[in-house]
């Protein structure tokens, strides 16, 4: 869609003034008909096919094919009768052959709680259209990806500054986007701080589960990826709160406006299948960005290199049973499920003691970058295996840079 038929939208009536107004006919009693009709069943349901077809309807407004426009919305809001995106502009279109209409959702007898409604509808609009109208650039990846391991076969990326969910596939040759979807976040907004803020959290996260929906009220649809928020960092940061997951929505709603959550990403019931069908609990990173910033691959790899050397030089120190070494990584305030660096040191002397100063390798490495303001951290999963040993314990650090070196804030086992 060009930024033309776009603008031509938001000017519903100029753009199609030249179209001849039919004889009237009662719009309200056509749309409560439609409502009326049996959906396409949920199993049928295509991630992304209704905005693709919301989308297809605002070009034909756009190039002025009225008609074509009004027949297409008849039959997305048959097929998705709780779209009410897709009921608003079909009752536009309705209402267009007997008068003109100035905006999306214009209604002249609008009352206060309507017109609340309609402003949250128009902004749905319009970050909708913003989202297809500022695409990623071909083969970027969000900076934060520095290095995926294998055995994360994906990843998800949030921008709230789009309303969008970005879905990734690592296939081995690197991260491509597979597809994207509409979005909703807090109330109140994002950066998440305490406990019922209604704010969403921004960071490096890891899915957790997946929760049955059979198991949930029906107000999460489809069902509900839990994320690890508060991570270590949060929790130095005195971030508190939790719950914080990407689930669907009531099956009479398909989706919620922009800013409408109590913390959590929400999205449609089509796309959320889809992610639920695709994604594995524990190895698929989600980051959760105010704006994603996109890079080419090699621009975000290049940014972990130097982290990376201070890594090794961790691993190599571990390897040689160095202790004194081995510890000059961790901060002075680390702290790990209650134990703190004195009680950390003590499991890390372990290690050695186990490992016999065979050299450890860093198995499936995922490096995952976060920078906010100041604050630059990084998210290190890796499977720490004994020269001479098949397997060994999948690890996870949180490093962060003060005064310009890279410490160690948490680590912990976690497979």
């Amino acid at each position: 869609m060009t930024m033309s038929a776009s603008r031509a939208f938001f000017c519903l009536a100029s753009a199609l003034a030249l179209i001849a107004a039919p004889p009237a006919f009662a719009a309200k009693r056509e749309r409560e008909r439609l409502l009326a009709r049996a959906p396409v069943p949920a199993d049928l349901r295509k991630d992304g096919d209704a905005e693709s077809r919301l989308i297809e309807i605002y070009r034909l407004i756009g190039i002025g094919d009225a008609g074509k426009a009004l027949s297409q919305a008849e039959r997305l809001v048959g097929d998705y009768p709780q779209f009410q995106l897709g009921q608003l502009v079909y009752g536009d279109l309705l209402a267009l052959r007997v008068r003109p209409v100035r905006m999306l959702g214009d209604l002249p007898d609008a009352d206060q709680r309507d017109a609340t409604a309609l402003d949250a509808l128009r902004l749905e609009s319009a970050m909708r259209l913003k989202a297809l109208r500022e695409r990623p650039p071909a083969g970027s990846v969000p900076s934060q990806f520095a290095k995926l391991a294998g055995s994360s076969k994906h990843a998800i990326a949030v921008d709230a500054s789009r309303s969008r969910l970005y879905l990734f596939e690592n296939d081995g040759s690197g991260l491509k986007l597979i597809a994207d979807y509409y979005i909703s976040v807090g109330k109140s907004g994002i950066d998440k701080s305490i406990e019922g803020d209604m704010r969403t959290p921004l960071g490096v996260y890891y899915i957790t589960g997946r929760l049955d929906p059979r198991t949930l009220k029906a107000f999460y649809g489809a069902g509900a990826l839990p994320i690890n928020y508060p991570n270590p960092l949060d929790t130095r940061n005195g971030k508190t709160g939790g719950g914080i997951w990407l689930h669907g929505t009531p099956a009479e709603q398909f989706s919620r406006p922009p800013l409408a959550t109590d913390g959590c990403v929400v999205v449609a019931n089509p796309d959320l299948r889809r992610i639920l069908d695709t994604v594995e609990p524990r190895s698929t990173p989600v980051v959760i960005a105010e704006r994603l910033q996109w890079v080419p691959p090699q621009a975000a790899i290049a940014a972990s290199k130097a982290f990376e050397a201070t890594f090794d030089a961790w691993r190599r120190a571990k390897s040689a049973g160095d202790m004194l070494g081995t510890m000059a990584f961790y901060s002075s305030d680390f702290a790990s499920y209650g134990k703190s660096l004195a009680d950390w040191s003590m499991v890390v002397q372990q290690d050695m003691t186990r490992n016999a100063r065979r050299p450890l390798q860093s198995k499936e490495l995922s490096i995952l970058h976060w920078q906010s303001g100041t604050v630059n951290s990084m998210v290190v999963t890796f499977g720490e295996v004994a020269e001479g040993a098949t397997t060994g314990p999948v690890r996870r650090q949180y490093w962060l840079q003060l005064q310009g070196l890279w410490k160690i804030i948490f680590e912990g086992t976690i497979g």
